[in-house]
């Protein structure tokens, strides 16, 4: 739902303030979002470029006295369940980055019910990934099968269960060493496969979404082929990620995403 507009600026609070949360308060246009809260886990740490505004929170039940209108997430799988909650319980809409923790059907009927109850909303925003929309779409029509390949470097999946699968320091071809459906994949690869949940949702389900991981030593960027066929056509993208320069690790178009799915909840234009 979006917030009303009114000369006021939305209040924001962000879950996290990672790489992608600080990229996305540096692209906020002030005078149209004014971050009011940022959740973390200790409140004594120290923190580069927190914005005046902001208030530091580390219980859910201190979210509502920050009256924010919307709040989103970008810290992870294990802080979409109690800031969902908090969300709900306050009447304001939840935008999700970690749609891996939906890879529990549980907790996704959960923060439906509550949304319902609460007279909000969960956004899954895109993160890295192109042909959401599109996918999204085709589904009012039908989609008979959805497949998406995760190509990165062999770097990229170190630290990961892609470690037992293949030998990524000597790799001298592409390896696709894991396939399996987006459900599977997310709950193994929490961090590398994030997108995974997000296809499946917008497309024919965790169960039927086909997921190939790929190690390609030959590779500079985060790749995502996402290919889908059904009544409404065929449709095959591709999107090459370039690194956060605060976090290589993670997809620049990931904070990019969010930002932008924060700014068109006040835009006078959507696209």
């Amino acid at each position: 739902m979006s917030a009303s507009r009114t000369d006021a600026p939305t209040r924001l609070v962000l879950v996290g303030w990672g790489a992608i949360s600080q990229t996305v308060a540096g692209l906020l246009d002030p005078s149209m979002v004014e971050i009011v809260g940022v959740a973390v886990r200790d409140v004594a740490a120290k923190r580069p470029a927190m914005p005046a505004s902001a208030r530091l929170l580390s219980d859910p039940a201190e979210l509502v006295s920050c009256r924010p209108d919307v709040v989103a997430e970008a810290a992870g799988r294990d802080s979409v369940e109690p800031w969902g909650k908090a969300s709900a319980a306050a009447g304001v809409d939840f935008i999700v980055s970690s749609v891996s923790a939906f890879a529990d059907a549980d907790l996704l009927r959960l923060l439906r019910h509550d949304a319902i109850v609460g007279d909000s909303s969960v956004i899954i925003q895109p993160g890295a990934l192109a042909g959401v929309e599109a996918l999204a779409a085709a589904k009012l029509m039908g989609v008979d099968t959805v497949e998406h390949r995760i190509v990165k470097p062999p770097k990229a999946w170190l630290g990961t269960l892609g470690e037992d699968l293949c030998d990524l320091d000597s790799l001298s071809r592409p390896d696709a060493f894991y396939s399996a459906n987006a459900s599977e994949t997310a709950s193994a690869f929490p961090k590398n496969a994030n997108v995974a949940m997000t296809t499946a949702l917008a497309g024919i389900g965790p169960q039927a979404t086909k997921i190939t991981l790929v190690a390609d030593p030959d590779a500079t960027t985060n790749r995502h082929e996402l290919k889908a066929k059904g009544p409404f056509g065929q449709m095959e993208v591709v999107i090459a990620n370039s690194p956060l320069p605060a976090n290589p690790k993670t997809s620049a178009l990931a904070a990019l995403s969010l930002a932008r799915c924060i700014t068109n909840r006040v835009a006078p234009i959507v696209i």
